[in-house]
């Protein structure tokens, strides 16, 4: 970069109120400057600048509609024999449009396990009983199984965020990939981190300081990647989108697939109906006959605790971040203007900075804003979307947290509920007490079944069935 062209863009940064960020040019050395310009270069601070106008001066916050809102409909959990057997049809499409290839498989990893008391990318975090397979051994297993059942190569997309990109591609360098074979990594978008009044927070005095820029940042970065051009080249119509810190989502689910299919939608949602009113996910609804998803923290009191006769809450679908997207409409939101995009959240933060005098500092109250997108609020854009309700056992048990609800323990207890209730069907003597759980530690592979039908029908067909004793394996 020239002199001239360096100037010039500092004087965009006056222009747009962002001069502080060249506080201290004079004094950085060479290479700080140009890490600085770079940086700077790289932002496009129109569309930064509309942005923070929405979401602080005029107000924009999505979820402000809550009070105008109603219960999401959903297609309710077949839970008896009976109601899968009328699922057939449904379940047929969907093996049809997998075995035709139209699926691939998109997985959110950017996340690190800070909460959980490591720094590693998340996905490498240990989450299994027996074997502690990583996360993305879990999912590269569910796919691997997925194209022996119905013999067609599936893509995996994998998002990772700017930090834990190259040690996610390390992990999967030392592990062969797991012998998935159409692995893609795409990074997520970063976003600067603002003050109160919209200005650019520094990170050190010549770098700003950058936030992923949230799930939504997917449809962005399959635009940005390629990927979504290759998708389409390839004939895959549907992407199906799950978050890597939830290992029971089936990555690729026939039901859910033929359910999408069958109803022309554009937006499918896996939902769980909330345990308590309280409980800390997102809840499905609609505004203006339009599918949305209010935040648990954006959902007035008054209709959290709302019951019906039968005293169950009335606002009670709960998002469980599993989605099927359609490729012909996500490709709207690439190449867009501010306006016809998805909108951005505010999350208050400690963000690390500098003082006065350049000097690194870590606030001790929350001193900066973050904007992230999410992926649900596509869904008003979209013309046809369904929910369809999930039994909590078999789809959710996210790992979020370092202990209590949705952490590691209770991700692994429900492990073993799930593994020894299919073993209770298929008819095994096995002990449990009153909560389900089995004296003992056992695991079923995913290549050997992800869910009860293909679980009962595997077993059925072995010629000698393993003795179920403490540490048993199954693959």
């Amino acid at each position: 970069m020239t002199d001239k062209q360096a100037k010039e863009l500092r004087l965009q940064f006056c222009k747009y109120g962002q001069e502080h960020v060249f506080k201290f040019w004079e004094i950085l050395s060479s290479e700080e400057q140009l890490q600085l310009l770079q940086q700077a270069k790289s932002l496009n601070l129109d569309y930064l600048s509309q942005i923070i106008e929405n979401v602080l001066h005029k107000n924009f916050q999505p979820d402000r509609y809550a009070s105008i809102i109603t219960p999401a409909k959903f297609i309710k959990f077949p839970n008896s024999e009976v109601d899968w057997q009328k699922c057939k049809e449904t379940i047929a499409i969907g093996e049809q449009t997998i075995k035709a290839g139209k699926v691939a498989a998109f997985t959110v990893a950017g996340g690190e396990g800070t909460r959980l008391g490591c720094v590693v990318p998340k996905g490498i975090l240990q989450a299994t009983p027996l074997k502690k397979k990583s996360l993305f051994q879990i999912f590269a297993e569910k796919i691997k199984a997925a194209e022996r059942k119905y013999e067609t190569p599936i893509h995996w997309i994998i998002m990772t965020s700017e930090r834990a990109h190259n040690e996610t591609i390390e992990f999967f360098g030392k592990n062969d990939s797991f012998e998935v074979e159409n692995i893609h990594f795409v990074k997520q978008g970063q976003m600067p981190a603002i003050t109160n009044d919209g200005k650019f927070i520094m990170e050190t005095r010549s770098k700003i300081a950058m936030h992923p820029d949230g799930h939504g940042g997917a449809l962005k970065a399959l635009g940005r990647s390629g990927l979504l051009a290759m998708l389409e080249n390839l004939g895959i119509e549907i992407i199906s989108y799950f978050q890597i810190d939830n290992p029971f989502a089936r990555s690729i689910d026939p039901y859910f697939i033929g359910s999408h299919v069958k109803n022309q939608s554009q937006v499918s949602s896996r939902m769980v109906r909330k345990l308590y009113p309280e409980e800390k996910v997102g809840v499905f609804c609609e505004r203006k006959g339009r599918s949305c998803v209010v935040e648990y923290s954006d959902l007035p009191k008054e209709q959290a605790m709302l019951r019906d006769a039968a005293g169950n809450l009335v606002f009670c679908a709960g998002n469980t971040g599993i989605h099927l997207l359609d490729v012909q409409f996500i490709k709207q939101f690439n190449g867009k203007d501010i306006h016809s995009e998805i909108p951005y959240h505010i999350a208050q933060k400690i963000v690390p900075t500098i003082n006065s005098l350049g000097e690194p500092i870590i606030p001790q109250v929350t001193n900066g804003l973050k904007l992230e997108m999410f992926i649900f609020d596509i869904l008003p854009f979209a013309e046809k979307t369904i929910v369809l309700e999930s039994d909590r056992l078999s789809n959710f048990s996210p790992i979020k947290n370092m202990d209590g609800l949705d952490s590691l323990k209770t991700c692994l207890q429900d492990q073993l509920k799930l593994f020894t209730s299919w073993l209770l069907v298929a008819g095994t003597d096995i002990p449990t007490d009153a909560n389900g759980l089995p004296p003992f530690d056992i695991e079923i592979s995913p290549m050997f079944a992800d869910n009860k039908y293909d679980f009962l029908t595997k077993w059925k067909q072995l010629a000698s069935k393993p003795a179920i004793m403490a540490n048993q394996y199954i693959e």
